[in-house]
């Protein structure tokens, strides 16, 4: 390896663009999802509950992360993540469940098995990623 592969200067070892895929591919097969939705005649009311729920998740686990990651106080960063892990979880039970209800049984098996996979997809890629995120040690 070269010496400025081994000696880098930044805090954080620099994401790729194949890390930077990966972190957001639960976003890229939502958005190839609306397409398959589409042409495949499977409900949009549940693709649009489960995209809407998805993506509001994201959202707080976006500043959710981002004050866990400014706190000094460990319970603080406990707290805050566990909470918004909790509370995101019953964000999107709750739209899957929702929609079921409101709409048919087929808009809430399709909200709940995309948002199924989103999250599985999310998960895979927060443990491939999330070890790259971490600052390095002191040399």
């Amino acid at each position: 390896m070269s010496t400025h592969a081994l000696n880098t200067t930044g805090d954080h070892i620099e994401a790729g663009i194949g890390l930077t895929v990966l972190r957001y591919l639960d976003l890229v097969v939502l958005a190839v999802a609306l397409p398959l939705f589409l042409l495949a005649g499977l409900p949009m009311i549940g693709y649009l509950a489960a995209a809407a729920a998805w993506l509001v998740q994201r959202g707080i686990h976006a500043v959710a992360t981002r004050k866990a990651q400014n706190s000094d106080d460990p319970r603080t960063v406990v707290g805050v993540l566990a909470g918004s892990m909790i509370g995101r979880g019953y964000l999107v039970a709750g739209s899957i469940f929702a929609v079921g209800l409101a709409g048919s049984r087929e808009d809430g098996l399709a909200a709940a098995l995309l948002s199924i996979s989103l999250f599985t997809i999310f998960f895979a890629a927060q443990m491939v990623v999330r070890p790259f995120d971490q600052p390095r040690p002191p040399q």
